[in-house]
């Protein structure tokens, strides 16, 4: 159980677990170690796992007709990843899941979570807590998209999440943000030149 830890501890931010009720949720929950670009999601397979980073980054991005690449997400420790619409809808995934470093997740099966929420109900509130605000930051991100600028949206990003910024690559921070490597660049050097 020691090892589930993390999850655990992030869990009981939210609602208080018996030490019977931490012992009965870790039979839930799985330790996996990736590798550096491995994939945990790929679109065409069916999504089984809720994935928590105990270790690592991770990105969630899909790749379009004409085969470019859109970052939809980042995770690193203390967040959680997976291809949502694929795990709940058990529909196969469009979203590519990679680990942009060597990792270890902690994941929970799409049923067994089902199942632990009905054997814990006060887990119910943390599931909600949870997806209202990944709700609300996803809500943040669209409106970021449409009323701020390129640099405004670089600058918010490297305030909020430079931790993030400093571990991913520069084509999947650009592709985040909404624009190319090469103007991302531009930005930087702007940045640099402006200090």
């Amino acid at each position: 159980m020691k090892d589930l830890l993390p999850v655990i501890d992030y869990i009981s931010r939210y609602v208080d677990l018996t030490d019977d009720e931490k012992n009965h949720l870790a039979g839930f929950l799985k330790i996996t170690k990736v590798k550096k670009r491995q994939f945990i999601v790929q679109p065409g397979f069916v999504c089984q796992h809720k994935s928590y980073v105990v270790k690592g980054a991770f990105r969630g991005y899909l790749v379009d007709q004409e085969g470019k690449e859109h970052t939809l997400s980042f995770a690193i420790e203390d967040w959680w990843i997976s291809d949502y619409s694929s795990l709940i809808y058990q529909e196969p995934a469009t979203l590519f899941v990679e680990a942009l470093e060597d990792s270890v997740l902690i994941q929970i099966a799409y049923e067994d979570e089902q199942r632990f929420l009905a054997e814990i109900p006060k887990l119910e509130k943390f599931e909600r807590i949870i997806t209202q605000r990944s709700l609300a930051f996803q809500q943040k991100r669209l409106l970021s998209n449409f009323t701020k600028t390129a640099e405004e949206r670089y600058d918010e990003f490297m305030t909020k999440y430079s931790a993030i910024a400093k571990r991913v690559p520069q084509y999947a921070l650009a592709s985040y943000l909404g624009f190319s490597t090469e103007y991302l660049s531009k930005i930087r050097n702007g940045k640099t030149s402006k200090s």
